[in-house]
């Protein structure tokens, strides 16, 4: 959520908001145009761009366990329990990226990419395949959480191109988030931790299936990821920042 220009996965980029260190900047726009070196890139990295690289570890580390546990014992849900824990850990590094980005006073275009990169893998796929893995697998499903993973997508994106529009106070931060910031999707993988404690998995997915032997059988609880979908793309939500 906490992207760079402002802490907010999900939507804020911390680090293209905050002063920007023009010696620094320039010595990392020398590196990646660079056309000799082959660890060009890794040099032109910043601290805070390693930590942005540890939100996008942490979600894929979330989507590789929900695969886990698909190929291994269904009523074994550790792998389900990990795909989840992941999550947490990577807002604590979209978080952290912001703040030594600040701390440091160097960010870049380079970095407001990888954190809406990261932000799209760690609060947008895994969460998506975390719901797959539970047992929201027909073909309806896969579509609206497909349409899921494509709200967060285009909300990062209009970020990165409108940010600058966004008012902002003294201090330079953003006032508002346009649309609920991508890492509120958190919430969703509390709720469906909360299911797998309970054993509501596979069949016993919460709310069952309707239509169920037709082409158009769906679980009605996928609607959830609709609706949140929904407001990370809207244009008149503005949610207040902290």
């Amino acid at each position: 959520m906490s992207k760079r220009t402002s802490a907010g996965n999900g939507a804020i980029s911390k680090q293209a908001s905050d002063l920007v260190s023009e010696p620094a900047q320039d010595k990392q726009k020398v590196l990646l145009e660079s056309t000799t070196g082959h660890f060009s890139l890794v040099k032109a990295l910043h601290l805070a761009d390693y930590i942005t690289e540890m939100n996008g570890f942490c979600g894929i580390m979330s989507v590789f366990s929900s695969l886990r546990y698909c190929l291994g014992d269904p009523t074994d849900h550790s792998n389900l329990y990990l795909a989840l824990a992941f999550l947490p850990f990577g807002l604590f590094f979209d978080f952290m990226d912001g703040r030594v980005a600040r701390w440091r006073k160097k960010s870049s275009m380079m970095g407001q990419e990888l954190d809406s990169l990261a932000d799209l893998i760690s609060f947008g796929l895994a969460p998506a395949c975390v719901a797959f893995s539970l047992g929201i697998r027909t073909t309806v499903d896969h579509v609206f959480l497909a349409f899921f993973v494509l709200c967060g997508l285009t909300r990062l994106a209009r970020f990165n191109v409108t940010a600058a529009n966004i008012p902002h106070d003294a201090s330079g931060k953003a006032t508002y988030f346009e649309g609920t910031p991508i890492p509120t999707t958190l919430g969703l993988d509390a709720l469906m931790a909360y299911w797998v404690s309970k054993g509501w998995v596979l069949d016993q997915v919460p709310l069952g299936l309707w239509l169920e032997g037709t082409a158009f059988e769906f679980h009605p609880i996928v609607l959830m990821f609709l609706v949140h979908g929904s407001l990370m793309v809207s244009k008149s939500l503005h949610v207040p920042k902290p």
